[in-house]
């Protein structure tokens, strides 16, 4: 990594300005340039997520997600904290309603207390009641520490300290080309090249196209993933204090749909997880052929169509009708039903899957020769980014040194 040239990260979301934050702070004095394709900051995956701030329930217990997370949040709530940005610590309730629920529910909570979730417990029908009037469940695991923000606003404030310690943030500047040359970088964009000591790579759902610039394709891909919304009405938006939670099927990394408050007040109900047609398309009928080509085009996709093809047909059906979108839900807070959502707004998942079909569970890191690449991130992502901007800048210090 050369100590006279700029270190540049490419994606201007939320980990992005994180890992550009870090490297400010890491090497003050050390220009720092971040290339975004959008005109706008954190327009993807920050900007349509669900503003909840993750305390660790359900990351296996040594992974990144497990360690990131649990250092992320609390790195999180001081910087809210010192920032004055939103977060408010309204809990969590993961709930079983039927008993094929409980055992998952147990290995869940061996899980959550092995990551050290603050202040977990078990809770029975009565405290589920007692904590969420208008839930119900057989059993339940209360995190209190479980919170919500602002994404974008905390992404807007990252922006801010890089631009306040001399970094720049060139919108509007997607990335066409990166080789190396006479040991440098060379990243190249509609208004000619720029040359980095280091680059990481944080581009979301255009992780691996951007990868490809670089260096042979090189597994998992993205397959993108939609999550529509359901806003609940004025009149029963106050029925769920906090979230309420489903029991995840660990054969997803998906969590199910649930209940969320949201900082400026309302009550969402979602994400489902739909095969999306465009990467970064968030209407209900979006295709771009280029995207499906991809997708049709990559070996694990067939497998995992072939393998889940049932459960991809349930939640097709959930996005189609919201009588049946609703029909979990309610299982859960049975005084909100379909009478009472209007359908909202969505979001994409950038989930990566591997040539066999496996979906990838936890972050995906490569480091080589001042080359950092940030291939999957989904949720916590948000949660965790301060912590993966640690750890990224580590790694891209020792691919270097």
């Amino acid at each position: 990594m050369s100590n006279e040239l700029p270190m540049g990260v490419v994606g201007g979301g939320i980990v992005g300005l994180a890992v550009a934050r870090e490297l400010t702070r890491r090497f003050p004095g050390r220009p720092v340039v971040v290339f975004e394709k959008e005109t706008e900051l954190a327009t993807h995956q920050t900007g349509h997520n669900s503003g909840v701030v993750h305390a660790g329930i359900y990351y296996r217990p040594g992974s990144l997600k497990a360690a990131l997370c649990t250092r992320g949040r609390s790195l999180l709530q001081d910087f809210c904290d010192q920032r004055d940005l939103p977060y408010e610590a309204c809990g969590k309730l993961v709930v079983a309603v039927d008993r094929a629920e409980l055992g998952r529910l147990d290995a869940l909570e061996a899980t959550a207390r092995e990551n050290g979730v603050p202040g977990l417990r078990r809770v029975d029908a009565r405290e589920i009641v007692e904590i969420e009037p208008h839930a119900v469940g057989l059993a339940a695991l209360h995190s209190p520490a479980t919170a919500i923000t602002d994404f974008v606003a905390v992404a807007r404030a990252f922006a801010d300290d890089i631009e306040a310690a001399g970094g720049r943030i060139l919108r509007s500047s997607p990335v066409t080309g990166v080789r190396r040359r006479n040991g440098a970088l060379e990243v190249r964009t509609p208004d000619g090249v720029r040359r980095v000591g280091a680059l990481v790579l944080c581009a979301g759902l255009q992780s691996d196209r951007v990868d490809e610039l670089f260096a042979a394709p090189r597994g998992p891909r993205i397959v993108p993933f939609k999550g529509e919304y359901l806003t609940v009405s004025a009149a029963k938006r106050e029925l769920v204090r906090g979230m309420v939670y489903p029991v995840p099927d660990p054969r997803y990394p998906f969590l199910g749909v649930h209940f969320t408050r949201r900082v400026h007040g309302d009550l969402e109900v979602g994400p489902n997880a739909v095969l999306s047609l465009a990467r970064e398309g968030y209407g209900r009928t979006d295709v771009r052929p280029a995207d499906v080509a991809d997708i049709v085009r990559w070996p694990g996709f067939w497998h995992l169509a072939r393998t889940h093809w049932r459960t991809g047909a349930e939640e097709v059906w959930g996005s189609l009708s919201k009588q049946a979108y609703m029909r979990k839900a309610s299982r859960y807070v049975p005084a909100i039903g379909p009478e009472d959502v209007v359908r909202s707004r969505a979001g994409i998942r950038a989930q990566a899957v591997e040539p066999d079909g496996a979906l990838v569970d936890d972050f995906r890191i490569f480091a080589e020769d001042g080359i950092v690449s940030v291939r999957n991130a989904p949720s916590p992502a948000a949660t965790s980014s301060l912590a993966i901007a640690e750890h990224v800048v580590s790694h891209l210090t020792a691919a270097s040194s």
